[in-house]
């Protein structure tokens, strides 16, 4: 609606996973980092979570696009809420196998096939598997089997587990000792900081068009961020919203209360950051300042 307005060739704060809009900030260009090193390595499983809207999925679908089709072949898994075998049967189809039987260990036998033709033509293989934290424990171990198709120098298939905090608790469970111990990196994607919800804005500006001259006041993005708490969805959805009322009132540039009146169509007309941020955080300490560092055992670095 407003895009013409403001001289956009498209609409800058989509909710969607273009990774044409992909802003590389400091977590984001490192996870990427980490997950190309995991996968051009050979080394089986890498394991990726972050808040709701924190841009996981943007950031995996900007990784296959790295990949060379010609030398890569990739499979991405949406639907996590599957049994062991429904598992198995999806990634064979993802995968292009035909005449598959419902059996376990048939299934597991065509797969192993799929990846030793895709070996012997030296082509890599990547599985992704997104929303990962609603894979039932059973269905996890099947994971596990599939990862342990390898020769004595390689692994035939490298997979990537993608989802919520409750992921990396469910791989932290007792029984899951053999998946766990096969994880070469764990990254955790943390939201924005204020700096960096100011450069994520400009950025998806510049994208929607080079030459628009609509920018947000500082105030305006400390309100932003304040909302957003530096979760990229949450960033879309307010700026979309505030280019909305300042298109309404033929503003050329988005303040602070452009923002908020934003935000009250929102979450209602009652709207206040006090109320927000209580049921927000609750009363207690916000989850990602309480999150443990994990060390990666391959850089050496800390990381939430």
């Amino acid at each position: 609606m407003y895009e013409s307005y403001f001289g956009f060739e498209r609409a800058p704060f989509n909710n969607v996973p273009d990774t044409s809009f992909f802003y590389g900030s400091d977590r984001h260009t490192e996870a990427l980092a980490q997950l190309l090193y995991t996968v051009e390595g050979r080394k089986g499983f890498a394991v990726l979570t972050g808040e709701i809207g924190a841009g996981k999925t943007t950031l995996t679908r900007a990784l296959l696009r790295r990949f060379d089709p010609e030398s890569t072949t990739t499979a991405v898994i949406t639907n996590s809420r599957l049994t062991g075998v429904q598992l198995l049967y999806t990634v064979a189809r993802e995968f292009g196998l035909e005449d598959l039987q419902p059996s376990r260990p048939k299934l597991l036998e065509a797969i192993n096939s799929f990846l030793v033709r895709e070996l012997a033509a030296d082509r890599d293989v990547v599985l992704l598997i997104d929303e990962a934290q609603d894979l039932p424990i059973s269905t996890l171990e099947e994971v596990r089997l599939i990862s342990n198709f390898e020769t004595e120098q390689d692994k035939l298939i490298q997979i990537i587990l993608v989802g919520q905090p409750e992921l990396r608790h469910s791989i932290d469970r007792p029984e899951l000792k053999q998946l766990r111990q096969r994880v070469a990196m764990r990254y955790h994607l943390l939201p924005l900081d204020r700096a960096e919800t100011a450069e994520y804005v400009a950025h998806r500006l510049r994208v929607a068009s080079p030459t628009s001259p609509v920018r947000f006041s500082d105030r305006a993005i400390n309100a932003v961020h304040r909302y957003s708490r530096g979760i990229p969805r949450l960033i879309n959805l307010c700026c979309d919203k505030a280019l909305l009322v300042a298109y309404t009132e033929d503003e050329s540039k988005v303040d602070r209360r452009a923002v908020m009146e934003g935000l009250k169509e929102i979450e209602g007309s009652d709207f206040s950051f006090k109320v927000h941020e209580r049921r927000e955080v609750g009363e207690g300490e916000p989850e990602a300042r309480k999150r443990p560092f994990i060390r990666l055992p391959f850089l050496g670095g800390k990381y939430r």
